[in-house]
Formats: C-alpha cells, structure tokens, sequence
C-alpha cells in the first residue's frame, strides 16, 4: 500500500495538482481501496487535527514580523551594518551577504522571505562587486537557508509539534549549528573570491553611524532569543512580541508603514500564513493514514534491521529525508517521517532534540538542491533567471551544507552544548 499511495502522490504532482490537494487525494483513494467502509469525514477531521494547537499561531506571527521589515527600513539597515564590517576583506560581498542572511533569518525563520528581503538588494551589488552571475545567484541562494536553522526557523516550529520536543530547546540548539554553517560559507568565499576588487575599509565614523542606525534592528533576536533562553516568553509569545517591535520600528521609529500599508502587509502575510497551514493539514492526513495503515511497523524493520545502532539510525534517517527534501516541501517530511523514526530514536539513546537539528539540516540541504529545490525556484522568480543559470553555481554549497551534516550528526555537542 506505501508504493501505492506514494506513486498517487507523485501522479498527482505531475498533472500539476497543488500540492495540499495530492495529499489529500492519494489518502482519500487509497482509503477507499483499502477501507472502503471508513468515512470521508476522516479526512477532515485530520485536517482540522493537523493544525489544532496553539504552538502553531507562533508561525504567522513570524511571517507578520519578517514582512513588515522586509516593507520598511529594517532589512536594509542588517545589509548595511554587516556590509561596513566585511566590506574591505577578502570575498566581503558574499560575506556579507551571508551575515545579513543570518541576521534577518533570526527575525523571519524563513528561507524564502529571507531570499527576497536581503536577495533582492544584495544581487545587483554582487554582480557590480565582480562576481559573475552564476556565482552571485548560488551565494545567495544557498546563504538564504541558514534562515530555516538559525532560530526562530518555521520548521523548528513543526518539529516540536509533532514530536512534543521543546520548541525552546529547539531554538537554543539551531544557535550554533547555524553560526557554523555561516562560518563555512563565509571561509569558502574568502579563499575562492579573495582575488575579486574590495571595497576601502569603513572608517569609523562610517561604521559608528551604520551602527547606530542599525542598533534597534537587533533587537529582534535578543527580545526572541533573549526571552526564550531566560524563560520570560514562549516561543509564541516571542513571535508576538516581535511583530509588536516590528510595528514599533516601522511606523513609529522610522515611519515607513502607514495603517493603508499595514492592511496590505497583513493580507499578504494572511495569505502565505494559509498557504502553511493548509500544507501542514494535508500532510497529517497523510501521517494519519500511514500510522493507521501500520506502514512504519513495515518499513523500519528493513530500513533499520533488528538491532540498530545510534549512528546508523541517524544516517538512515538523515538520507530518508534527503531524498524527500528534493521532492517535496520540508514540511511535509516532519510530519509524516519523524513520527516514523521517533520511537527508534528514543530508543537508541538520542537526543530528540539532536535529531531535530539533523532532520531541519537535511531539509536546509533538500532546499537548494536539484531538481526541486524550493529556493531555487524562488531565486527563479525573484530574480527572473532561468533554472539552470540558478544552479548553474550551487554545487560548491551544496558540499558545504553536507559537511556540516555530517559535523552536526558526529558531534553532537554543536547542538546541544547550550541548552
């Protein structure tokens, strides 16, 4: 039955259903194969099941907060106070392309909006800097995704969800995971694009002025992760408090938003925050029907073998959900794989919180890599380039993304050391 609902799945991707849809329709068929006395009003009770807890009115909070920055003054504020720094060494373009992608994902925990809001300005800079356009367009792509593992990401949302695992503890953990994935980035473009024009170093006057300016841009991560770690705010109150700095910013510190803008800001963000939720209802009917049809009692067995070891569930897991990033959205994979792996990760002795990382880390590497990546198709539409100009230049990260896997599935300490 597993090929079987899997091959519908994918059928219905390939006549062009949207994605939500395939994934009610191959339960409802399959259901119907296998059991036809079961109601269709299973379908939507799962649905409703699937986005039924408070935990989650956390994600349109953060997508509120990112877009009014990326409308306002603030994300450009990030690119300047980084760009002052880096500006003057070796690769300082990409560099800070990298940093300002950091920076705005600790505000968005999204590797899309980070793509437009930090993307946008910093292409055309590149491409005058002296990068070549393949090049340009690999670094941000790949430097976007450090918004999905740097706190607050979406999918660290997700996975405490699904699996009762802390959220906070989960945002702690991504801390470092994400600053080493940047400090990578940021090593190769200063061996491979160290021989490219740099810009005269700032001087201080310029670097205390953009820091000024930028100082209240900070405070994003330090009121998300500063009232998270000292236990002040939940994860969901922090989303709320910084979609409440966000308006404080922008409408009455620097007066970029007026309430007509507002509303346009709020709808826009309403209708990406539906687009979440109905993939993230329609993957747990799928999750229902998978546990319902005990396919996890018949896959793992031969996945795993009788016995497994701690690293080899890892590397098994860690390649289940690989393989799927390329084909379908990260969310889709928590909810119905981690579900899957959890009862042997528990058993094995790992941390739940350990192997949320890794799982967010594969899905960090599935999103930039081909054919299905999602950033790059976004990199397609926001920058109006062909598919293989986008990819043209991406194997390098996608090497990077790998190796930190790797680092993050053997030392475990990277996730865990802070919590």
């Amino acid at each position: 039955m597993g090929w079987i609902l899997l091959t519908i799945v994918v059928v219905c991707l390939a006549v062009g259903l949207p994605m939500f849809l395939a994934l009610v329709v191959a339960p409802l068929l399959v259901m119907k194969g296998y059991y036809p006395n079961m109601q269709e009003g299973f379908i939507v009770q799962q649905m409703l099941v699937g986005i039924y807890s408070f935990v989650y009115t956390a994600i349109p909070m953060y997508i509120f907060a990112a877009d009014i920055m990326c409308y306002g003054h603030s994300a450009n504020r990030l690119i300047d106070l980084v760009r002052v720094f880096v500006r003057h060494i070796r690769g300082g373009m990409s560099i800070a392309t990298a940093a300002g992608c950091l920076l705005f994902g600790a505000i968005s925990g999204s590797s899309q909006a980070t793509l437009v809001a930090i993307g946008r300005p910093m292409f055309p800079e590149l491409l005058q800097g002296g990068y070549k356009e393949k090049d340009a367009l690999a670094v941000i792509t790949a430097a976007c995704s450090l918004a999905m593992l740097i706190p607050p990401g979406t999918c660290m949302i997700l996975y405490g969800v699904v699996t009762g695992t802390s959220i906070g503890n989960i945002f702690i953990a991504g801390i470092l995971p994400g600053i080493l994935v940047f400090i990578l980035l940021a090593g190769y473009s200063f061996f491979v694009y160290g021989k490219l024009p740099r810009l005269p170093r700032a001087s201080l006057g310029d670097v205390f002025r953009v820091t000024k300016r930028a100082l209240p841009t900070l405070g994003f991560p330090i009121i998300i992760m500063g009232g998270i770690y000292s236990g002040l705010l939940t994860p969901t109150e922090a989303a709320v408090a910084a979609v409440l700095y966000a308006l404080i910013l922008e409408m009455l510190l620097y007066r970029t938003i007026n309430v007509k803008a507002l509303c346009r800001i709020a709808v826009s963000s309403g209708m990406v925050s539906a687009a979440v939720f109905i993939i993230i209802a329609g993957g747990n009917v799928l999750s229902w029907l998978v546990s319902y049809a005990r396919l996890p009692q018949e896959i793992l067995p031969v996945l795993l073998g009788p016995e497994p070891t701690a690293l080899y569930i890892l590397v098994v897991a860690s390649l289940m959900f690989f393989l799927g990033a390329l084909l379908v959205d990260p969310f889709i994979l928590i909810i119905i794989l981690c579900p899957m792996f959890l009862p042997s990760v528990l058993k094995a002795g790992i941390d739940p919180v350990h192997f949320g990382i890794i799982v967010i880390m594969q899905a960090v590497l599935g999103n930039i890599t081909p054919p299905f990546g999602p950033n790059i198709f976004t990199a397609c539409a926001v920058f109006n380039k062909p598919y293989l100009d986008v990819i043209r230049g991406i194997a390098p990260y996608i090497a990077i993304l790998a190796i930190s896997s790797v680092l993050i599935i053997f030392f475990p300490q990277i996730s865990l050391i802070l919590l």
